[in-house]
């Protein structure tokens, strides 16, 4: 089996360094055109830039790639707008987004200013929405999309200091688990991402020998097998230092407590049963848990729903 791209356009966000820069160089070394987008701002999201973002369509050209420079702020509307009706104006469709821009503000919750959360919010989960909201309806009607969303370890299962990027990182999680449900008869698969990289973004965060098993290019081979043809639907692959790993959201069996046992008390005295793994099972959408509750009810009760 070989991963090929030849005749997809690749939009990745965020490319003009770290991550961004590795993902879109790959995606155009297995030949797709890659818009290379990037603001051009520092690590906490100030300043901005196109020489990063044209820097690293000079590499893909002079590979003997395709790829264009875009400086859209994803957060922007009228920007990404812009950036996609460009695209489709030089390639005629668009493949596969990876959203992979971010910004980091972190400080403990105590510290943190308001407008600090509401930023780091803004571009990594608005960015995400904006930029997939820009290219839905074109994978909609091509009925081919391959979208990536960036999650973390720090919105999977927290992180000192990170309240707002854990937040944000978990939100996309769930932009996730509903868009591949409506996206699936449309042939357009979701997936996360959740790096664990040396990049300006965990400079400092990590010893220096630790940053120096990861690299951004061990995170990218596992972030091409989630947009290929073959990609899998409503994964979330965990990739650093040459480790890979799929994280999930489990639910306990649980248990029953008859109308007249439902107290306070008596569901933290089931504390211990409720949390029993055995039997977990990994649910995909909302739904089945509405009806594994009501089945438990109906069955206990002797009544017949549906």
């Amino acid at each position: 089996m070989s991963i090929s791209y030849e005749g997809k356009v690749a939009i990745v966000t965020g490319a003009g360094g770290g991550l961004g820069r590795s993902h879109a160089l790959a995606l155009a070394a297995r030949g797709a055109k890659v818009v290379v987008n990037d603001l051009g701002g520092d690590v906490h999201g100030e300043g901005g830039s196109s020489s990063a973002a044209e820097a690293v369509v000079k590499e893909i050209e002079d590979a003997g790639g395709e790829a264009i420079a875009h400086g859209a702020n994803v957060c922007d509307e009228g920007q990404v707008a812009d950036m996609v009706k460009k695209t489709m104006d030089k390639w005629g469709r668009i493949d596969i987004l990876i959203n992979n821009a971010g910004v980091l503000r972190d400080k403990t919750f105590t510290k943190m200013d308001l407008a600090d959360f509401k930023f780091v919010m803004d571009v990594h989960v608005m960015g995400t929405v904006t930029c997939t909201k820009a290219v839905w309806d074109i994978m909609r009607e091509q009925a081919y999309g391959r979208i990536v969303m960036t999650t973390s370890s720090s919105g999977l299962y927290g992180n000192f200091g990170q309240s707002n990027y854990g937040a944000a990182k978990m939100a996309v999680v769930g932009f996730m688990n509903t868009l591949c449900l409506e996206g699936a008869k449309y042939n357009i698969n979701v997936n996360c991402l959740a790096p664990m990289a040396a990049t300006r973004m965990t400079e400092g965060l990590l010893p220096q020998a630790a940053l120096d098993l990861s690299t951004p290019e061990s995170v990218t081979a596992g972030l091409l097998t989630l947009c290929d043809d073959d990609a899998p639907n409503r994964t979330i692959l965990a990739a650093g230092a040459g480790g890979y790993a799929k994280a999930v959201v489990y639910e306990t069996e649980g248990i029953y407590l008859t109308p007249d046992e439902q107290t306070p008390e008596n569901v933290r005295a089931g504390f211990d049963d409720l949390s029993n793994a055995e039997g977990q099972q990994e649910l995909v959408q909302g739904g089945q848990q509405s009806m594994k509750f009501i089945g438990k009810a109906a069955a206990a009760l002797g009544v017949k729903v549906g």
